[in-house]
């Protein structure tokens, strides 16, 4: 008896010795590109972008404004080392989010090419052939005419092609293929490409631009130029260089601000507009520019902009032997819509001792009885006063490590307080002055000027961005508005007469064919209706 052998079904050769479902390398390969230029993987990498850009506008960045970072860490110390780790304040610099950035790049290029080259030959192709039988379509219409079927034809074509439809003739079934809306393809590649070019345009200005930000005091004693030196806080990209700035420099003559002056934000600022006097290059002739929010300055490829202002009280120090060890326009910082600020003044130089001041600033001040402590009406200085705390003792200045002006060192000084042991703090109206104790010195209010916040930028990719944002907005219209539908117009002899059968297919889903079948049964009759007449 013989034994019947057993077939194999595998495909594979008998030297493969893989498990089943196992990959090779180049297929493992082969499957990952599918997946990352799927459409599907494009959306989600698109939406990790955003979600991945978040923290970029709720946790202070570094390169944006260097203060506010700082304050954050001090307030959270616990945070701030695993924020560090992260690279949440630095978002955009970070490798997650550079990692997202490129490969949503890559996948939108796997996209766009495929489906560029798809559309490309689709171009060519004529319309499909009409189906065996149209009245089963969804939308159709039947008549019956007199006419020839050959005439039929020709008249259905005339009207499709009239109406910029895409035409052939199968004369085997005797019918009209035609189709429109094949642009509508279009407007989904422009739209990915858009979307392509938006994110080279950004990553141009990441890479070859920089942000910089200046506290500036206004009056023509201070100015700016720009250079490195002049900055508070500064963000170049990763191929900056110093010789693509601009040469530049301005200084703020006048400052007006438009106050509210009724309702319940009455006092607050409503517009405000700096007048600046600049140069494009050193020696250059001198150019005035009022400079506006969202009105920025443009000088060559650089654009300045005002986004913030605030108070500059001017302080007089004098310590125990009479001399003056610190005097100007200190810079207090706002906290709130009522310019109530924050600064900090110190004086390394004072005998016996160093002399710190720590304290807030009040525009327009009050006193609360219910929590017992100042605060600011609103921001127009119709009643400024600043109240501050003396630090003595080592301020921290001597050891060569740098310090932020809009900070104070407490480490090695004491706090100064009255005999009860209460703190002594300092309150001063403009034009007034106290004597400190213990020999101390004195400190004075001399008067009160004004700071803008400028932020200067450079971004070579902005036109290009730009350009894509047209272009997506362009190509989501015709993604959206573009209808592709297909027609057909059958006509054979029936009788003694011919049989008109007329169908239409919406390709996107969403759109009334009825209507195109109704016009169109309309127009082939219309001459039949002359004739008769």
């Amino acid at each position: 008896m013989t034994t019947p052998t057993r077939t194999s079904l595998s495909t594979r050769p008998p030297e493969d010795d893989r498990r089943p479902g196992e990959l090779t390398l180049r297929e493992l390969l082969r499957w990952t590109w599918r997946q990352l230029t799927s459409m599907r993987t494009a959306l989600i990498l698109l939406l990790l972008l955003a979600l991945a850009a978040v923290p970029g506008s709720i946790i202070p960045q570094e390169g944006v404004d260097s203060l506010k970072t700082s304050n954050w860490r001090s307030d959270h110390p616990d945070l701030s080392p695993v924020y560090d780790r992260l690279g949440l304040f630095s978002v955009y610099d970070s490798p997650w989010f550079s990692a997202i950035y490129l490969l949503l790049m890559v996948s939108l290029v796997g996209c766009i090419i495929p489906r560029a080259i798809h559309y490309w030959r689709g171009m060519w192709v004529a319309p499909p052939a009409a189906p065996r039988n149209l009245t089963r379509l969804p939308d159709h219409a039947t008549y019956h005419t007199a006419v020839a079927p050959d005439a039929v034809l020709e008249r259905a074509h005339a009207t499709l092609r009239r109406r910029r439809y895409r035409l052939s003739i199968d004369a085997g079934a005797d019918a009209v293929a035609a189709e429109r809306g094949y642009l509508r393809e279009v407007g989904n590649l422009v739209f990915h490409l858009a979307v392509l070019v938006v994110l080279v345009g950004f990553g141009l200005g990441g890479l070859f631009g920089y942000k910089g930000g200046v506290i500036l005091l206004v009056g023509d004693d201070y100015g700016f130029s720009n250079n490195l030196t002049q900055y508070d806080d500064f963000d170049p990209g990763s191929l900056f260089r110093d010789s693509d700035m601009e040469p530049f420099s301005f200084s703020i003559d006048d400052f007006s601000v438009e106050w509210l002056t009724s309702g319940p934000r009455a006092g607050m600022a409503r517009g405000f507009e700096s007048h600046l006097t600049y140069r494009e290059s050193p020696g250059g002739p001198e150019r005035t520019y009022d400079l506006k929010v969202n009105h920025p300055l443009s000088i060559g490829n650089t654009e300045v902009f005002l986004i913030g202002h605030g108070y500059a009280p001017v302080i007089t120090i004098r310590d125990g032997n009479g001399d003056e060890v610190y005097s100007g326009p200190t810079i207090f910082l706002p906290t709130d819509q009522t310019f109530q600020s924050i600064g900090v003044v110190k004086a390394p130089d004072a005998e016996p001792t160093q002399i710190g001041l720590e304290g807030e600033f009040y525009p327009t001040v009050a006193f609360s009885k219910q929590t017992g402590s100042y605060f600011s009406l609103f921001g127009r200085p119709v009643d400024p006063m600043v109240s501050m705390l003396v630090y003595t003792g080592d301020l921290g200045m001597d050891d060569g490590q740098p310090q932020s002006v809009y900070s104070l060192d407490k480490t090695g000084t004491t706090m100064l307080k009255k005999a009860n042991g209460a703190p002594y703090r300092i309150d001063l109206r403009p034009g007034e002055q106290v004597t400190l104790p213990d020999g101390l010195g004195s400190v004075s209010f001399d008067g009160l000027e004004r700071w803008n916040k400028i932020q200067v930028s450079q971004t070579p990719g902005k036109w290009i961005a730009l350009v894509g944002v047209v272009l997506a907005l362009l190509g989501l219209l015709g993604s959206l508005f573009i209808r592709p539908r297909r027609v057909w117009v059958r006509a054979r002899r029936d009788g003694d007469g011919t049989l008109v059968e007329v169908a239409a297919l919406d390709r996107s889903g969403g759109g009334d064919v009825a209507a195109v079948v109704a016009q169109l049964v309309t127009d082939l009759q219309e001459p039949d209706r002359e004739d008769n007449s």
